[in-house]
């Protein structure tokens, strides 16, 4: 009686919160600029990138370094499937269920391996799929990658920032409340117990190989339906957006936001998607020449990226959840 107590006070500030923050977001484009409309939008793609690799490192305990690549597996999937003629629904579904495939498929090696292993598992399919990027030039296009179709639905076309930006929030929205969701069924409970001792959790009647399977699985699908925002907000994509850098970088929003938590997932997501935009303004005030900027600006950005997950792992390896926790806040930490 006490814990559903105590759950359904922890369950109850949640939905106003929550409520608030989307009123917040469906508000603020009418009264933000075209720049910031822009980096919202990015801000929006990461979250659901982020969350979807929190379930695989923070929930299942699963270390990957190759999310980047999976995400321009849902990328390309995408955008094949639309110009191929697909409807958007279809297209976008097509990016998050191959995705999963690819993902279950580079998460075999979990079934055997784990620890510094398992990464190298991980950071060998980040460099796979790279390949087959810039290689399969029938399909992606090779370097040069490939362009989209402008998305539409049932005519109504999202030519627009602003209808680019209502097209994927609600998505943002329904993958943080899903994430959050998975964690109170038996799934997401078999995910934890996975995470603190596989071997225990084999002993309660788990099933280890296949929780292991939907940690990598879903997290992948999460990064395909990201994918394919992305390529439907820049209709551009290239092999370059998929990136070992890239992967570091969604590392480090989880380890920054704080692991397990998919409001650590939020921040995280937008503390890192926000550092390279402050780290460029203050360059374009230091520096007048361009190209003194971007010389600046490149290696800048990955010190930056080690030095915070290094911060983070010594101040407080709850990321900024933990702090705010410190800080008197009311957080659930798996919400």
């Amino acid at each position: 009686m006490t814990s559903l107590t105590s759950a359904g006070q922890a369950a109850g500030p949640r939905l106003p919160i929550l409520a608030l923050g989307v009123l917040a977001l469906c508000i603020l484009p009418f009264f933000a600029s075209g720049y910031v409309l822009y980096i919202t939008c990015f801000v929006l793609v990461n979250i659901i990138a982020t969350v979807g690799l929190n379930i695989t490192v923070g929930y299942s305990g699963l270390l990957s370094i190759g999310h980047s690549a999976f995400i321009g597996v849902g990328a390309y999937s995408c955008a094949i499937a639309y110009n191929a003629g697909a409807p958007l629904p279809l297209a976008i579904l097509a990016a998050v269920v191959s995705a999963f495939g690819v993902g279950v498929l580079f998460g075999l090696p979990a079934l055997r391996i784990r620890g510094v292993y398992l990464a190298i598992a991980t950071l060998a399919a980040q460099y796979c799929l790279y390949f087959i990027f810039t290689r399969w030039t029938s399909v992606t296009g090779g370097d040069h990658g490939m362009r989209t179709l402008q998305p539409e639905i049932f005519g109504f076309a999202f030519n627009t920032d602003l209808r680019l930006y209502f097209m994927i929030l609600p998505f943002a929205v329904l993958s943080c409340i899903a994430a959050a969701n998975i964690f109170e069924t038996r799934v997401g409970r078999a995910f934890i117990a996975v995470r603190e001792r596989d071997y225990a959790a084999q002993v309660l009647g788990i099933n280890v190989v296949h929780t292991k399977l939907w940690g990598f699985g879903l997290g992948a699908a999460f990064a395909g339906l990201a994918g394919a925002m992305m390529v439907l907000f820049l209709r551009a994509i290239n092999p370059d957006q998929f990136t070992l850098v890239q992967s570091v970088f969604f590392l480090t929003a989880v380890i920054v936001g704080g692991r397990g938590s998919v409001v650590g997932s939020i921040l995280g997501a937008t503390f890192m998607t926000l550092v390279p935009e402050f780290l460029r303004l203050s360059a374009e005030i230091v520096f007048e020449d361009p190209s003194s900027i971007a010389a600046v600006l490149s290696p800048a950005r990955e010190f930056i990226f080690g030095a915070l997950i290094v911060l983070f792992l010594l101040v407080d390896p709850r990321g900024l959840v933990g702090l705010l926790k410190r800080a008197g806040f009311r957080l659930s930490y798996r919400g």
